[in-house]
């Protein structure tokens, strides 16, 4: 054993033992392990961060990117309110819900689309009287299993197909995991909506909600296309049961009526009152087609008849005063730029929503919206209002605020902030609400389709395929510009960026041959079936301690060296690093979808492996016949 081999393995163990021991966070304990292979002269200055550029290193932060253009615009949304059934029973719901992520998964970050789906599984559970546990594990290792079907599903599999362009015989294509990757998601899906979920531990969920706002009366208009128009109110009340939401009010020709009849048939153009949670909102929006009447109103209407109103409203009590003066101030200070301030473009400041509640002392107590020209002079929309105790009758825009409420607000968050600080409320939180928009929609879905659809075809490499489609959705806006560097995971592409390198020096000093030996000699005495399914398995038992890309990024020159040993294809080894790197089901912290359930589901740290062990077996079980088949050791 060289000197060289022996840094390098020395520093790879401490990397690992790192990686275990989790003190550090992992981008950390990556970048150290870069700079040690620096200085000890293992990895060229020049060559140190070349990583960063590598094709899949960008990829992943493409594909982030785009999955983000998914979420915000509603899309998965939409989605799944067409695909999940409503009233279907345990088996029938679980295995839509779980297909659903899976499916997903493919195409998008696999830790998106679990975080898309939760609030909707958590309603499942509610419905069919379950521990939410119970479904949200079968969906984060639907979602998991998803990930391996294509080359965007996860990183993992971009770090192999990477690793086999390394060696010459060029990248895999998007659909090359896709046989053996579907096999597994299937196989797995069936076992755990048939059997797995009873293996999941009926825990109660933890008490971890920040604070509950009740539910939110807001208005909603029928617009000519909806699917609302032309049905009966109690057709429509079905439609709302499997949100948790109520029509209380019906608004006609402005004439608002109060608990309207279940047979009165709604019309286009007619306003709906509707209660609902917060998070349930994006849900009935995309149900029936419904567009939220305050956020599509132009400000015209605040300033009809304003005049008047302040008359009437002058001399309220001296905390209204303070509030209107201020306000009233900055439209006198900026008069004949009233109307561009109106007209402001929402892509010079990104929208987003902010809960506010009201103070006893504010200001705006017994004014409405109509009163405090919202848009006017903020240029916000108040979209819904959560009170205790009765309904008022009153329309949104003309409702008298009062202390104690909880008011929706939506518009740019320096505005959002002003306003707070004028009017005397408090902010509570910023809501990652997505309000469905059919058009961004199917722009975001368009734009995924051709970044997948160029990589798939070979017409441009994966890179360049997916960054175009970044481009494509910051031009058209499906991803709000402030966004897009949010939407990547730096610890991850750090990860990344640094550990190639270092996999790079385990292969350019020998040492992942040398390991690779060891295992065979100790281990699978020359059997290449033993030797491909011991990688399987060192794989899945990495990614369940330690993080699924730095498993990757490890095992890969193992595996090569392990296959130049045999003399035998290296195909089949990459796609068992691939599998094995993806299936970390026996830990919280070996995924992240894992860890995100941990909470909600009242989990144990213990209480995985009891539905990942059979899961891991099975996938063990599937995937090692389907590799020899799929990718023959002599191929």
């Amino acid at each position: 054993m060289t000197q060289e081999q022996l840094l390098i393995l020395a520093i790879l163990t401490a990397t690992v033992g790192m990686f275990l021991w989790g003190r550090w966070r992992h981008d950390m304990v990556a970048a150290g392990a870069l700079l040690a292979c620096v200085l000890a002269g293992l990895v060229a200055p020049a060559e140190a961060f070349s990583g960063f550029g590598h094709p899949a290193v960008v990829t992943v932060a493409c594909v982030l990117v785009l999955s983000r253009g998914l979420q915000s615009s509603g899309a998965v949304d939409v989605l799944a309110a067409r695909l999940l059934p409503a009233k279907a029973g345990m088996v029938a719901s679980l295995a839509a819900l779980v297909g659903l992520g899976a499916l997903l998964s493919g195409f998008m970050n696999n830790v998106g689309a679990m975080a898309l789906l939760m609030p909707v599984a958590m309603q499942l559970a509610g419905r069919l009287s379950l521990p939410p546990g119970r479904v949200l594990m079968p969906l984060a290792f639907g979602t998991i299993l998803g990930g391996m079907t294509t080359m965007i599903g996860t990183p993992p599999n971009l770090i192999v197909s990477g690793f086999r362009a390394q060696q010459g015989t060029g990248s895999f294509a998007m659909f090359d995991f896709t046989p053996i990757g579907l096999a597994v998601a299937l196989g797995g899906i069936l076992f755990i909506v048939l059997l797995g979920w009873r293996l999941v531990p009926a825990r109660e969920k933890a008490s971890t909600e920040g604070f509950e706002t009740g539910a939110y009366v807001t208005e909603v208009r029928v617009l000519p296309d909806s699917k609302a128009a032309g049905l009966l109110l109690r057709e429509i009340e079905r439609t709302l049961d499997g949100a948790d939401a109520q029509v209380i009010g019906l608004v006609r020709n402005e004439v608002r009526m109060n608990a309207p009849q279940s047979g009165r048939r709604v019309l286009a153009g007619d306003i709906l009152v509707i209660e609902a949670e917060v998070d349930a909102l994006p849900e009935v929006l995309s149900t029936l087609g419904l567009k939220l009447e305050e956020a599509g109103s132009s400000s015209a209407e605040d300033e009809t008849g304003q005049e008047d109103k302040d008359e009437k409203n002058h001399g309220r009590d001296k905390a209204g005063e303070k509030a209107g003066h201020k306000a009233e101030h900055k439209a006198g200070s900026a008069g004949e730029d009233a109307e561009a301030e109106a007209e402001k473009s929402p892509q010079d400041d990104e929208i987003t929503l902010m809960e506010l509640v009201v103070r006893p002392e504010a200001g705006l107590i017994g004014r409405s919206a109509k009163d405090l020209l919202l848009r006017t002079r903020y240029g916000l929309n108040l979209l819904a209002v959560s009170r205790e105790g009765a309904r008022s009758k009153a329309r949104l825009r003309t409702l008298k605020i009062q202390a104690g409420d909880l008011l929706l607000m939506q518009g740019p968050l320096e505005a959002l902030s002003e306003f707070a600080a004028d009017s005397g409320c408090v902010p509570l939180a910023r809501r990652e609400l997505r309000i469905p928009d059919r058009g961004k929609a199917w722009v975001a879905g368009l734009v995924m389709a051709f970044a997948v659809g160029g990589a798939a075809l070979g017409l441009l490499p994966a890179a360049i395929s997916f960054a175009l489609g970044v481009l494509a959705s910051m031009a058209l806006r499906t991803v709000p510009l402030r966004a897009v560097y949010e939407s990547i995971d730096w610890p991850v592409i750090v990860l990344l960026g640094a550990l190639i390198p270092v996999a790079g020096a385990m292969e350019s000093t020998g040492s992942a041959n040398l390991i690779a030996r060891a295992l065979l000699e100790g281990v699978a005495r020359g059997d290449a079936i033993v030797g491909l399914s011991l990688v399987l398995v060192v794989t899945m038992f990495l990614s369940d301690l330690m993080n699924n890309a730095a498993t990757a990024a490890v095992m890969c020159p193992i595996a090569i060296g392990t296959a130049t040993a045999l003399g035998v294809s290296a195909d089949p080894f990459l796609m068992a690093v691939a599998i094995g790197a993806s299936c970390a089901f026996l830990t919280p912290i070996g995924h992240q979808n894992n860890t995100l359930i941990l909470g909600p589901g009242g989990f144990r740290f213990g209480d995985y492996w009891r539905l990942g062990l059979p899961l891991e077996l099975l996938v063990v079980a599937i995937s090692v016949p389907m590799l020899l088949l799929v990718w023959p050791l002599r191929g």
